[in-house]
């Protein structure tokens, strides 16, 4: 028994590493999980990290169709940016930026 009678609770961590800016992290989470993190490499957008010892790119994919008046995520200059994508050597994921849905009422 120990002196303090508590038992130690082991906690899991992963760390994590961004490929387009400096930020690293660690996480304490015993189920799957992805760290997301506000990147300066990809001018502010809110993109994952990759585990420490996984190889792989982020980036950050242009809208290219027109924007008109659709509500869009846009990079710090101002670039309207469809999804970013997490590429490694077993896949590939991606997350979808989807425009924001815009309602009127007229009476």
């Amino acid at each position: 028994m120990m002196a303090t009678g508590r038992i130690p609770i082991l906690q899991p961590s992963t760390r994590w590493w961004c490929p387009n800016c400096t930020f690293t992290d660690v996480t304490h989470n015993s189920g799957p999980h992805t760290r997301f993190h506000k990147c300066r490499g990809l001018k502010g957008l809110t993109a994952p990290m990759l585990m420490v010892g996984v190889k792989g790119k982020v980036e950050a994919r242009e809208r290219e169709d027109y924007v008109g008046r659709d509500i869009v995520t846009r990079d710090g200059d101002g670039t309207p940016i469809m999804s970013i994508v997490t590429t490694r050597d077993e896949g590939q994921d991606c997350t979808v930026l989807a425009p924001l849905a815009q309602g009127s009422l007229k009476e």
